[in-house]
């Protein structure tokens, strides 16, 4: 694993002209790269200390509209500047891309050159401080899970997102002979990210057609939102190189599985796991019992930073190993909460409602601070759950995204953990996308009423 590079390295490989292009970023609310390519003897000169963007970056949806109601920016105040500083300690190669390496960038004030507080990895960043304030190291790590598809992105837009063929035409969970067929995507995706520096574990075939999973080795938990970020990047760029398309949408057809994004999640001090009590029958400290009870007792307030799209409500079936209900249990793929590891030093808990539409540092950040609170209030864990999570009728999430929207502004906690104008710049993110699709006849509604309405 060749991992990140010190800014002497850059300047050492600029100057062999092995390097000349430094890929600036920012991540946005929707949890993509944005930002510049810089010249890397210009980056190295001076960019290397900022750059600038515009602040619609930060209130924009997922096809860069510029809605009205953000407080942070408008037309009427003229969409004005951000800095974007290179955080350094985040520059690595981009194998994928000739003679490229990345930085990731903080998102500051332009005149005050404090971090946006609304930028995704300022509010996990946030809540990381917390943490580290109450002696903890937070530990997380995500799985990527996607479809990848027979045909070109441009193919598939050209064609009107219409009869889409996955690559596979079974599902390939765990098939080694169907996964053979798609090496020529994964392979290099696997081989690029870890010569990138992120600790790639490995890749699979999901339970559906055509449908793929990507599992990156746990770490420090903005690391781990980096390494999601920059790894969901890159299999874009290389199915796209390998004329493939991919989508991380969380369900995109109704008669197919939706795909997630799994976060596991757990406390360390000084190296050790602070989840783990040997004397516990199943290995779980107070300290976690806590933790997961404010998971639990939360989760309607932040489903949103799990599931922030119309689309993401769509997952959440029966018999589909979405979850429905919020609970936990051992070992149990039915549950919104799975323990894993019991009785072991990797114990831990892993969220599985997320879908792969996730903006990893906003879902990591909301679900630390409802466990961090679950802690500070010394918050008690009910029993596990056994059985079919399917067939119960309580605690449900919540159902659509207006739901989740009217559960967010609601939070107390989260308003306390983020700050009030942080919940309220999400919430009209939420509103503006539910306005949005409100305002679109759909082709269901067209071909199921157009001659029996």
């Amino acid at each position: 694993m060749a991992g990140t590079l010190s800014f002497d390295d850059l300047k050492a490989q600029v100057a062999s002209g092995e390097v000349d292009t430094v890929l600036a970023c920012l991540v946005d609310m929707q949890g993509r790269l944005m930002g510049k390519r810089f010249h890397a003897g210009h980056f190295i000169a001076s960019a290397w200390e900022e750059t600038h963007c515009c602040n619609y970056l930060l209130a924009t949806d997922l096809v860069m509209s510029t809605p009205e109601g953000f407080a942070s920016t408008s037309w009427e105040q003229g969409y004005g500047d951000y800095v974007m500083k290179p955080d350094l300690s985040t520059l690595r190669p981009v194998p994928w891309l000739e003679g490229t390496v990345m930085v990731l960038c903080d998102v500051l004030d332009h005149h005050t050159h404090e971090e946006v507080p609304h930028s995704p990895r300022a509010m996990l960043k946030k809540q990381i401080a917390r943490a580290e304030a109450m002696g903890f190291t937070p530990m997380m790590a995500s799985e990527l899970e996607f479809f990848l598809f027979a045909k070109s992105i441009d193919e598939i837009r050209k064609g009107g997102f219409r009869d889409m063929e996955p690559i596979s035409a079974f599902n390939e969970d765990y098939n080694i002979l169907q996964t053979s067929r798609e090496e020529h995507v994964m392979r290099p995706l696997r081989n690029h990210l870890w010569n990138a520096g992120l600790p790639i574990e490995n890749s699979k075939g999901e339970a559906e057609t055509g449908q793929e999973e990507l599992n990156i080795k746990y770490d420090a938990a903005l690391n781990t939102a980096d390494y999601h970020t920059i790894a969901k990047h890159a299999t874009k760029e290389i199915a796209w190189q390998q004329g493939h398309a991919v989508t991380f949408l969380s369900k995109w057809h109704h008669d197919k599985v939706g795909s997630s994004s799994h976060v596991h999640q757990s406390l360390w001090k000084d190296g050790d796991p602070v989840f783990f009590d040997p004397n516990d029958p199943l290995g779980m400290s107070d300290t976690m019992k806590s933790y997961v009870a404010g998971l639990l007792k939360y989760a309607p307030d932040y489903t949103y930073f799990l599931a922030p799209y119309i689309n993401s409500y769509k997952r959440f079936q029966k018999g589909t190993f979405a979850p429905t209900r919020i609970i936990w249990s051992i070992d149990n793929r039915t549950a919104g909460f799975r323990l894993c590891g019991d009785g072991s030093k990797a114990i831990r808990i892993e969220c599985r409602v997320g879908g792969s539409d996730i903006n990893p540092y906003l879902a990591m950040a909301a679900m630390l601070a409802a466990g961090l609170k679950g802690i500070e209030d010394g918050l008690e864990l009910g029993p596990a759950f056994s059985g079919d999570a399917y067939e119960g009728d309580s605690g449900h999430i919540p159902h659509t995204l207006r739901d989740a929207r009217e559960t967010l502004l609601a939070s107390d906690m989260l308003r306390e953990a983020l700050g009030d104008d942080v919940i309220t710049h999400y919430a009209r993110a939420a509103e503006w996308e539910i306005e949005d699709f409100n305002r679109v006849v759909t082709d269901y509604e067209v071909a199921r009423g157009f001659e029996l309405a």
